[in-house]
């Protein structure tokens, strides 16, 4: 009767020292495994088939909480009542022009079906507002279609509207043969990203698996063996997806999750149940039978697990804390998947593991052999001789590995976050063809506009000449600008004439002027010169200059949404969080591996490297992406100019996660081997023969599955891929297997301190939950 023993991290024995508490719940789960498995697999399998519907309940729509573009929509919803709030636009081409008789009798026809449309709000074209803007360069027009939807994301109306635009095209073909009906604006667009970011997922997974299954073939020999990760792998993305697909009921949740969920699962899990597996054939070879090696895999390398999913876990907690619902579940997402990933293969691996025992072999692949404990001592020769070499020439590795990380982490200094330039969004997609169409109008601007809210202190706009003329004078100032295309307002469309107000449609109204009437919304749509950048900009400029001055009304205010303002704020948000994230990462991950290794050096080496390998993967992403080195391998031909601003502190918070794992399992050894007798000049080589083999085979799973998605349409998804493998690359290679090495070679004893080669025993006692 004992209480269990400090993990070993493939084989590493009192090393990282965990509270008491864990003892206990690991101690219970050891105690009532086959319990704990059956309830974990009853509830996995409970939730499988809300998986299938999660995509549904995830939005495409980027939320900004708190900001000034968000509050402009809350503004319009609630003061205003505006039935366009949310809108998409209906492109027509096709039919004649809509100032003619005949153009207004088909263009009736297209209105009055969409306004029969459930979910409809509000229609406005050329027929209810005479306005040149209707009228697109080469003859078409287009339709604004508001949207409300009483069930669900209003997302979910624009499959109707594609049936409806549809059926309007086959009515009106036989008398108009090249009549086209297409629907475009963010609410379309979003939705065919959605279908983009689903497409990724598909042929992402199609690409990752069986690659996968092949690594992990070389990595076991066994077809049993290998399946084991696979099959972890994917129950962790499913129950992920079943739990965020809940969530998304009551929270605004991403359409990233399913990209993040599908990579981290597939990375993660199959890292974390390969450890399992890999420890528990090492068990099985030295002569245990199924349930006692179970055991010993369950004890030794679940605890090592724990860890590092707690290292993970801290970077994906810390982007909880931007208030940006894309950020927000990502952190939601990663989070599940780590601690999903480690439950499952503390719990369900280890059970399913002493059902087979010896039969984990079957399926064995001719090439390899029988034992691994013959196969480790042939890696291990080979690595322990690339440690002596590192153990020799310290300062020689630390320059010829060093060197060139820094110069790549130097062109991190030129990272751009701001709106990437081009035409990044799915080629193929309905809302993207209709929006060049639009651009051929010379009408864009309908989808990119400003949506201006002025306020004045007391002065109605609706019923004083005083707060019709400055709204009058604004409209005009705005219009004057060369980045403006036109300026529409309810002084605009009335003329100028306050008396005229009264002959508008109510739903015109609505839109324009608040029901107290003194906020009024302008549209400002940039001309199509005007890129998103200088859009966004342009929106900064706005804010900073202030009403008071725009209009010579003191008190007065000037609230701006839309689109260009949506991505001004995220970029504000962002840059400012991302030092607070980045330093409850470092904070956070220090005190782990203060916790764990109780030596100071260690921990703040550990630190060091991993912001190295951050910024020399940022470094790759700014040559490959924004300059365009290269970039047209990964169909990103010329370089995007820019990083999209989430990418940045999404990757920092992910990558320091996943590199301490491998920290964990290098120093974890190295400790082991010196607290045994060894020398540091020993001991150095030692740990890279017991753990480099595991950090390489890991390593190289994580690689496949993270460049798997660099080959989609989603450019968000592709930059995050593209980073996470660059990193892991970088880690697992130069800085863990060169640099690391020779930086605890130069410390010397210095590494440990002040107590990491104290043998004292700090277990917690033992308790009933921990006896065998």
């Amino acid at each position: 009767m004992r209480a269990p023993k400090y993990f070993d991290a493939i084989g590493v024995s009192h090393i990282i020292y965990l509270p008491a508490i864990l003892y206990d719940i690991m101690g219970l789960m050891h105690v009532r495994r086959l319990w704990v498995a059956g309830v974990v697999l009853v509830t996995a399998i409970a939730l499988l088939p809300f998986s299938f519907h999660a995509e549904r309940h995830l939005e495409t729509a980027t939320r900004v909480e708190g900001s000034e573009a968000e509050s402009v929509r809350q503004e319009l919803a609630s003061r205003f009542r505006s039935p366009f709030v949310d809108r998409v636009v209906l492109v027509i081409q096709g039919l004649p022009p809509a100032d003619s008789d005949e153009g207004e009798q088909a263009l009736a026809t297209i209105v009055a079906a969409l306004r029969q449309e459930p979910g409809v709000s509000g229609v406005v074209s050329h027929l209810e507002l005479r306005d040149p803007i209707f009228l697109g360069r080469g003859g078409g027009t287009f339709v604004l279609v508001g949207l409300a939807s009483t069930e669900g994301p209003v997302e979910s109306l624009v499959p109707k509207l594609h049936v409806l635009a549809t059926s309007l095209e086959n009515q009106l073909r036989p008398r108009y043969p090249a009549v086209k009906l297409e629907l475009t604006g963010e609410i379309p667009l979003n939705f065919d990203i959605r279908k983009a970011s689903a497409d990724d997922v598909r042929r992402g997974e199609s690409l990752v698996i069986p690659a996968t299954l092949a690594l992990l073939l070389v990595a076991f020999g066994s077809l049993v063996a290998a399946l084991i990760p696979l099959a972890v792998g994917q129950l962790a993305i499913a129950v992920t997806l079943a739990i965020t697909g809940l969530l998304a009921h009551r929270w605004h949740l991403s359409i990233l999750v399913q990209n993040l969920a599908t990579m981290l699962g597939l990375g993660l899990g199959i890292d974390y149940a390969l450890l399992m597996v890999s420890r528990f054939r090492e068990a099985i070879s030295a002569g245990h039978d199924g349930p006692a090696a179970s055991v010993i895999a369950a004890r030794q390398a679940g605890r090592t697990l724990l860890i590092s999913a707690s290292t993970v876990a801290i970077g994906f907690l810390a982007l909880l804390t931007v208030p940006i619902s894309e950020i927000r579940s990502i952190g939601i997402a990663g989070f599940l998947v780590a601690g999903l990933s480690v439950l499952l293969t503390n719990t369900l691996v280890p059970a399913v593991l002493a059902l087979l025992g010896s039969r984990i072999d079957l399926g064995r692949m001719p090439f390899t052999p029988k034992l691994d404990s013959t196969r480790a001592a042939r890696t291990g020769i080979r690595w322990r001789r690339w440690g002596r070499v590192i153990v020799a020439h310290p300062w020689l590795a630390l320059v010829l590995a060093g060197t060139p990380l820094l110069l790549l982490a130097w062109q991190a200094t030129h990272l751009d976050t701001s709106v990437p330039r081009g035409d990044w969004l799915p080629p193929a997609a309905e809302s993207v063809h209709a929006l060049h169409t639009l651009e051929q109008m010379d009408r864009a601007g309908v989808v990119q506009s400003l949506r201006v809210v002025l306020e004045l202190p007391t002065d109605s706009i609706a019923q004083t000449d005083a707060g019709w003329n400055v709204l009058d004078r604004l409209t005009k100032q705005l219009a004057s600008d060369p980045r403006c295309a036109r300026v529409i307002s309810i002084t605009s469309i009335a003329e100028s004439n306050r008396s005229s107000l009264s002959s508008l449609s109510r739903e015109t109204r609505r839109t324009f002027l608040s029901a107290d009437g003194r906020a009024a919304l302008l549209e400002v749509l940039p001309a199509a010169s005007v890129s998103l950048r200088d859009q966004v900009n342009w929106v900064r400029e706005l804010r900073k200059t202030g009403a008071a001055t725009l209009t010579g009304v003191p008190g007065a205010s000037l609230t701006i949404g839309g689109i260009p303002a949506l991505n001004a704020d995220y970029q504000t948000i962002v840059g400012d969080r991302f030092s607070s994230v980045a330093a409850l990462v470092v904070v956070g991950t220090l005190l782990a591996l203060l916790g764990g290794f109780r030596s100071l050096f260690a921990a703040v080496k550990a630190i060091v490297l991993n912001l190295l390998s951050v910024a020399a993967s940022f470094g790759a992403l700014v040559l490959v992406f924004q300059d365009g080195r290269g970039s047209s391998l990964l169909g990103v031909p010329g370089g995007t100019g820019s990083i999209f601003p989430l990418v940045p502190i999404v990757a920092f918070a992910i990558v320091f996660g996943l590199s301490m794992d491998y920290e964990v399992f290098l120093v974890a050894r190295v400790l082991e081997a010196r607290r045994s007798g060894l020398s540091e000049a020993d001991a150095i080589p030692e740990g890279m023969a017991r753990t480099a083999g595991l950090i390489t085979s890991a390593a190289a799973i994580m690689i496949v599955v993270f460049a798997a998605f660099t080959f989609g349409n989603f450019l968000v998804v592709k930059m995050i891929g593209f980073t996470l493998a660059v990193a892991v690359f970088i880690d697992a290679t130069l800085v863990r297997i060169v640099i690391g090495p020779a930086l605890l070679r130069v410390a010397g004893d210095w590494n440990w301190w002040p107590g990491g080669l104290d043998t004292t025993s700090r277990e917690p006692t033992t308790t009933a939950a921990s006896r065998e």
